[in-house]
Formats: structure tokens, sequence, C-alpha cells
């Protein structure tokens, strides 16, 4: 009788945990495709600002706000199946006016850096604000990261979509031209999301748009991002002086801490006794992209070994900047109540190089009338 006992536990267990196990399985494939809009807050300006929520149906889900088309949160899976957020950032709105270094932020007019605020069209100089010393950071003192965003949602069974729509003003910074911005951000079932840009302009002017999410793929922002084992499809970056602009040469990464090109810890070589390290106070800086003749190309991996996350990037844009974090210092608030640490995130930023303007080898950022500024970036979580 009791051998009976014996077996009938037995069975009773494995049949158990083979339920438990498909139903965890399902769990996390029979989320609804959904979009959902909710009020986030105030502006200092008074201008409401609203939160989409993206949700695909393995139950990862993207907050974006309709201030500077913010990512907020990005939740997704480790190897053990619990999710996480994996993107720097705040709680609400004031901490995004007051004091966020771009987090997770579309960045324009121009991402990166312009050397003295000044370039040239047509033979007539233009002078931008100056809001990084002496130079032009990422759109000047209120960039399309400052601004309010008109949203549309976009749904069907397989994607969630998010259209934003912005119309940057003749002169706005300095910049010439009404540039008309459509920005769409895309939740797919495979755990990509796709941003497309396009712009249109009534004058001659300069376009160079990118998305500044701050990663840590831990999905513990009381962690840095050393251990975080990188790949950069790149054999040549772009060397930079004290201010972070582009002398305008092209360097071989090969036998340099810049070489990506094989899976290696972000932490492994960042505190070299190399000028270019030291300039960046870390990692600063655009690598020039391999398989330049491609529209889609592969960017770069991340992979944290711990939670197994593994994130892939792919773009048409000719560069990405990979920035690890060397101006975070525990000063800002994390959404977790700690305080977001020297390097607790890192950025890899899909664009046209640094200071192309001023650089005429460069590929060009600049946009006619009549023509359309197209780019796309992908980025694909899954783990392992």
């Amino acid at each position: 009788m009791n051998n009976f006992k014996t077996i009938i536990f037995i069975i009773l267990f494995f049949w158990l945990n083979v339920s438990c196990k498909s139903e965890q399985g399902e769990k996390y494939s029979n989320f609804p495709v959904s979009v959902e809009k909710t009020f986030y807050g105030v502006t200092k300006d008074n201008e409401d600002v609203y939160q989409f929520s993206l949700h695909n149906k393995n139950g990862m889900e993207i907050n974006i706000i309709t201030y500077g088309g913010i990512i907020t949160k990005w939740t997704a899976k480790d190897r053990f199946n619990h999710f996480n957020d994996i993107v720097l950032g705040y709680n609400n709105l004031n901490q995004y006016e007051s004091s966020s270094p771009y987090f997770g932020a579309i960045v324009g007019r121009y991402g990166n850096r312009i050397s003295k605020g000044k370039f040239a069209l047509n033979n007539q100089a233009y002078f931008l604000t100056t809001n990084d010393n002496e130079n032009h950071l990422h759109g000047g003192f209120k960039g399309f990261d400052k601004v309010i965003w008109e949203a549309r949602i976009i749904k069907n069974d397989s994607i969630a979509s998010l259209e934003l729509k912005y119309l940057s003003k003749d002169m706005e910074e300095g910049y010439p031209g009404n540039l008309d911005i459509t920005v769409i951000y895309t939740l797919n079932n495979k755990d990509e999301l796709t941003i497309n840009y396009e712009a249109k302009t009534d004058k001659t002017t300069i376009v160079n748009l990118t998305q500044h999410s701050y990663f840590n793929l831990s999905g513990n922002f009381n962690n840095n991002i050393l251990n975080h084992e990188l790949v950069i499809n790149a054999d040549s970056f772009i060397p930079v002086d004290t201010s972070l602009i582009p002398f305008g040469e092209i360097r071989k990464v090969r036998g340099t801490p810049f070489d990506f090109t094989k899976r290696k810890k972000i932490g492994k070589e960042i505190n070299n006794d190399d000028q270019q390290i030291k300039n960046g106070k870390g990692y600063d800086h655009c690598w020039v992209l391999n398989d330049q003749g491609k529209d889609m190309r592969f960017v770069g991996s991340v992979y944290e070994e711990k939670s197994g996350r593994f994130l892939e990037i792919f773009s048409t844009e000719p560069g990405v900047q990979f920035y690890s974090g060397n101006f975070l210092d525990g000063t800002l608030k994390s959404k977790t109540n700690g305080t977001y640490d020297f390097r607790s995130g890192f950025c890899l930023e899909t664009q046209h190089y640094p200071d192309s303007p001023n650089h005429p080898t460069f590929p060009s950022v600049v946009l006619l009338p009549g023509h359309i500024y197209k780019s796309k970036t992908i980025y694909r979580l899954s783990s392992k």
C-alpha cells in the first residue's frame, strides 16, 4: 500500500510540474497586443503630457511620453522569464524637465555635437545655440527632447505603434527651415522595437536624429554596466579632442581599447592609458559601421550574462555613438529609489557622425526641400 501511495505521489508531482511549466510558458504568449493612453503630467509651461504603453503578446511593455518622445520604461524578460525594466529614467515629469541627461529621448535637430555651434550651407553661415560649453549638443537648449509631440496610436494584432509628430520652426535653436518630423515607435511580437524617422523641410537644412535610451540589461540600476559584453560592427572609430569634437580623422580600432569587433566586456579596457579614453572619460565616441553600402546593417549587440538578456541593434545609419555613462555621478535619483551612479547605463545611439556639417569627408547630413530624410533602427531583445 505504501508503494502504491508513493507511485501516486510521484505521478501527481510530475503532472503538476509539467502543468505549471506549460501554464508558465503560455503566460508569456497570450497577452493582447495593445496601446494604452494615460495622463502623465503638466509641464512648467502648462502643457499636458500623456503616456502611451505599448504591449506585445509576450508581455513586453514600452512606455513613451509625449514630452520629448521619451521612453520611460522598457520591460524585457530574462532567461528565467522574469520581467525587469532595462532603461534608465524617472517616475515623474518634473524630473525629466529639471535634470535629465536625455534619458530615453528623441534627439534632434542634430544628435551629437557641432563645433562652436557653427556651420555653413550654400555659403551662408549659421550660428546655433551653444549648450555644451562652447559647442552645440543634441539640438540646443530646447531640442526635440524637450518639446511636446503630437501622438497617434496605430495598432493591429501583430504590432503596437505610436506615431509622433513635431514641427520645428525656421531658426528654432538657430536651424534654418521649417522641419516637419515624424517618428514612429513600433513594438512587434518578436520583441523588436523599430524606430522610423522621417523629416521634410522648406529650406535647405541639416538633420541627424537619434534615440537616447540608457540601457542596463541586468534590470538592476544599482549595478554598473562594466560586465556587459559588447560587439560593435565597426573596424574604425572617430577620435575626438578634449571637448569631444572630431579632428576629422577616421582611425582603425585594431590594437586600441576601441576594438569591439569581437565580444568584449565594456569594462575590460575602459580605464586604459589611452588619450582617447581620457578625452571621453571612458567611451563617448562614434564608431564608423562596416557595410556602408548596405541599407539596413548590423550595428552591434550587448549580452548581460547573469540575466541572459541579449540586445541586438540594426540600422540604416552610418555610425553609432557608444556612451558608457561617464557623466552619471550618483546625483540623479533612479526609478527604484536609488541613484544613477557612475556607468550605471550605456547608450548606443545610431546616427551620422558628430560635427558632420564641418567635415566635408563625412557622410552628408544636408536635407534639401522636396527631399525626405529617412532613418530606421531596430532594437531586438531576447534571452539565452
